[in-house]
């Protein structure tokens, strides 16, 4: 699993420089060690695809909810620092606490598909609570996607996101999608929306401490071909800071003051000019609390309620 490779990252930087070890980071750290514990139990469910359930067009008067929620079978098998903004064109806010198939027919009122999409040497099962959060609140259809932990190069796994995109709007009747991607997962489905034309069928991408800019974190992880592509200095982030004009959709990125995976922090915002863009801080956690806290899942849904919505309010406040 990914995290293990940093733990040790974090603990030897908390011991250099014991006078940023303050509070709020111990205890970000410890909620992460319990975040980890906990995924390390539910990682075996995730490990193999979601079994898909037949979609059922609608009826009248239907109201998605827990009972009747997403149309996959996945969670029912589970148990369940600089203020700054990162670029004068880009809006910035702070996270306030608190086989064969067949196309049905979208409803108007419908909301779109999200696909989630997990990190590096991970699996579906990061978003068990993210997942039912939505399902709660009125999502139908939640994809979670696994892609080969074999996986050694992006483009490879954008170009399958892309064939997953596809089949999913043939198979929901949805000409768009909604995508939340984790750490190296927003980093494929940026690269799916912007260099391959995936902001025709995204309409919203929001990231939780993906590397847009590149991280420095876990040098001695750089013998893999996808680390070394998470690099500031890489081809693959060097392909992303290209001009992309035009580009439809919309990115929410959130990112944390105590990330220790993102290095430098702000490496995950969204910095690009031709990128409908905002980012959003969030205070008192760390890189895996991101998918599973409670207000970024509010955040999230908020993101997803329209086309226009502003995530939070001006100014730090802490969501631990």
């Amino acid at each position: 699993m990914k995290v293990l490779s940093f733990l040790p990252l974090l603990m030897r930087q908390s011991c250099l420089y014991p006078s940023r070890l303050t509070s709020a980071l111990v205890r970000a750290t410890a909620l992460e060690l319990v975040i980890l514990a906990g995924h390390l139990l539910i990682y075996p469910t995730g490990m193999t695809p979601e079994r898909r359930l037949p979609t059922a067009p609608p009826g009248p008067g239907h109201e998605a909810g827990p009972e009747n929620g997403p149309e996959t079978a996945g969670d029912r098998q589970s148990p369940g620092h600089p203020d700054s903004p990162g670029h004068p064109d880009t809006p910035h806010a702070t996270l306030p606490a608190t086989g064969t198939t067949t196309a049905l027919p979208a409803r108007s009122l419908d909301r779109p598909p999200v696909v989630l999409l997990h990190g590096f040497i991970d699996n579906r099962s990061v978003f068990v609570l993210l997942r039912r959060s939505l399902a709660r609140h009125g999502w139908r259809h939640l994809e979670s996607l696994n892609y080969s932990p074999l996986t050694c190069d992006i483009r490879t796994a954008a170009e399958l996101l892309d064939r997953h995109v596809e089949e999913i709007c043939a198979r929901t009747g949805h000409t768009e999608v909604d995508i939340v991607g984790h750490s190296l997962g927003g980093l494929i489905a940026r690269y799916y929306v912007q260099r391959l034309g995936g902001d025709r069928r995204v309409r919203t991408l929001v990231t939780l401490g993906t590397p847009h800019g590149g991280t420095a974190a876990a040098p001695l992880a750089g013998a893999h071909p996808i680390v070394r592509q998470m690099r500031s200095d890489s081809p693959l982030i060097e392909e992303l800071r290209r001009p992309a004009p035009g580009c439809r959709t919309r990115f929410i990125s959130f990112w944390s003051e105590l990330d220790r995976v993102m290095l430098p922090v702000k490496t995950a915002c969204v910095d690009h000019p031709d990128l409908d863009a905002q980012n959003v801080r969030v205070t008192g956690i760390g890189h895996l609390a991101l998918p599973v806290h409670p207000a970024v899942a509010a955040a999230i849904r908020q993101a997803l309620e329209s086309d226009d919505t502003v995530i939070g309010t001006q100014g730090a406040s802490s969501v631990a």
